[in-house]
């Protein structure tokens, strides 16, 4: 008790904590926003903040149901054209009014690169404003998941971004920076008045907001992350905050004994993996020189046996996971039962595996993982490191903060050295195996580093994304399942739960992609 008075008390003089106020939430997670523009990143918690500001077309609801947001009605006039309608009285925290140009301007501005959202929307082929109030949309041939891919893609005002430099989106993955990164002007129920990043972002009510007839009461919102797991929760069990949407499974149960808290859990949709890059000719952080052990399945079958996901689950997530055999959450689109399932613990396998791989000795590399992005990330990069150790390969830990994890991953370290094996997690905003093989399996998928090509994946997810008969387009998502998850270039390790915390008199409902709607929240 005096170590958790004593850590609050750092805090408060530290600045962090303010005062709170009526009908305020003060809330907590590990990390930031990476950004506040709305195409630089397509990462989690971006995307929370981002969602509290900005609106789309259209939007998923609490229960991930597509709604309209921005639009308020849209029809496909033909197999390749979209026409959406948008809401009349709309206007930008500046006081701007939405017009149809912003949408086209923002969707242009997302496919560009060096926008992250490219690969989600690269088959959109124009975006025009036909008047002030009707967008047209034009795909490069049908396209059955528009309006999925369209829920993650936020509207800017064109003067606005044009006035401060911000046109095309920033290279965030190669360190630049723009006015765009730490200001924002949306249309959303919230504005930003506040943004010190990784400290402090506050959001005050949008008093002109179109949709103010929703539930929710809040005057305001502070974002106060806090990346150590025993800070964060002494500080909700002290008052200092009144909400976290990433409570430490170790500490679950202090929560549900309190009658000052409430506890709420749900399957997410978001699974983690481990990535080996098979592609490169030789390994970065390997001694082994002159080849790539990843480029043998065999070396990867070896590292999938070698992880004990039981283990895992019981002993660092303490139930808090689902072990994975696909590296998609359940309710995606292409995920199935059977896929699901884990191949055999088996460390003998594994050994044997080696040896026949030319690799009876094992050999020794790196693994980077982020230690404040995913639950427990660090402490289960650890333990499959004691796993991978009992078959003889040696694996040295290099745990970061997300920021510089992710951007080691894309763009490699200072050095330009790329990951040889890496932790990602990957949540499916549109439900749909096509955002997974965009990603992280087709040949030019900005996220996929393990460098793993193959024709005829590239051949599937170019027809998935154009096929509108239902039968096919899954028969076409099963064969690209079959080839990905027989070449093993991703780990699969377990399905996340999330679980949320909040004091009694907090309600902000939980969703299972972990993105709060504070538009729903209330204080009582």
């Amino acid at each position: 008790m005096k170590k958790t008075i004593s850590i609050v008390l750092s805090l408060l003089l530290m600045g962090i904590f303010s005062p709170t106020l009526a009908n305020s939430i003060k809330w907590s997670m590990p990390g930031d926003s990476l950004t506040l523009d709305p195409h630089a990143q397509n990462e989690g918690p971006t995307h929370m903040v981002s969602r509290q500001v900005y609106e789309g077309l259209v939007t998923p609801g609490i229960n991930m149901e597509i709604l309209p947001q921005l639009a308020e009605s849209w029809v496909a006039t033909s197999d390749d054209t979209w026409v959406f309608n948008l809401r009349r009285g709309v206007t930008f925290h500046d006081g701007s009014s939405l017009t149809a140009g912003d949408v086209a301007f923002s969707i242009n501005r997302a496919k560009t690169a060096p926008s992250d959202m490219v690969d989600l929307i690269k088959s959109i082929k124009s975006a025009t404003a036909i008047d002030d109030h009707t967008v047209e949309v034009i795909t490069d041939g049908p396209n059955p998941i528009l309006l999925n891919q369209l829920t993650q893609i936020f509207v800017m005002s064109e003067a606005w971004a044009k006035a401060n430099g911000c046109e095309v989106s920033y290279n965030w993955d190669a360190g630049e920076t723009s006015y765009c990164a730490s200001n924002a002007n949306g249309t959303g129920p919230f504005e930003i008045t506040f943004r010190e990043q990784d400290v402090r972002t506050v959001f005050e009510k949008n008093d002109n907001w179109w949709g103010n007839h929703y539930t929710h009461n809040l005057d305001q919102i502070e974002l106060l992350p806090i990346k150590n797991d025993a800070t964060r929760v002494a500080a909700l069990l002290s008052g200092e905050i009144d909400y976290t949407n990433v409570v430490p499974v170790q500490d679950l149960e202090r929560f549900k004994s309190s009658a000052g808290h409430v506890v709420k859990m749900t399957p997410q949709n978001r699974t983690i993996f481990f990535g080996m890059d098979q592609g490169s000719a030789e390994l970065n952080s390997s001694n082994v020189k002159g080849k790539n052990p990843f480029a043998d399945k065999r070396v990867r079958l070896a590292m999938y046996h070698a992880l004990d996901m039981d283990a895992i689950k019981d002993k660092v997530m303490r139930g808090q996971s689902v072990p994975a055999g696909i590296i998609t959450a359940p309710g995606v689109n292409g995920h199935t039962a059977a896929r699901d399932q884990r191949l055999p613990y088996d460390p003998e396998l594994s050994k044997q595996l080696l040896a026949e791989a030319g690799y009876p000795d094992g050999f020794e590399l790196t693994l980077d993982c982020p230690n404040d992005r995913y639950i427990n990330d660090e402490a289960i990069c650890v333990a499959a490191i004691s796993m991978f150790a009992k078959i003889g390969v040696t694996v040295n830990l290099d745990a970061k903060t997300k920021s510089q994890h992710f951007s080691e991953i894309k763009e490699g370290d200072a050095n330009g050295m790329t990951s040889d094996m890496y932790m990602l997690g990957w949540g499916v905003p549109t439900f749909d195996s096509h955002y997974v093989y965009s990603y992280l399996f087709e040949s030019s998928g900005s996220w996929n580093k393990v460098n793993f090509s193959n024709a005829r994946v590239d051949e599937l997810v170019a027809a998935m994304g154009v096929e509108t008969n239902l039968e096919k387009r899954n028969a076409m998502i099963a064969e690209a399942w079959d080839i990905t998850q027989d070449n093993v270039a991703y780990l699969p390790l377990h399905h996340q739960v999330v679980n949320q915390a909040a004091k009694s008199n907090v309600d902000v409902p939980i969703r299972m992609n972990n993105e709060p709607l504070f538009r729903f929240a209330n204080v009582n």
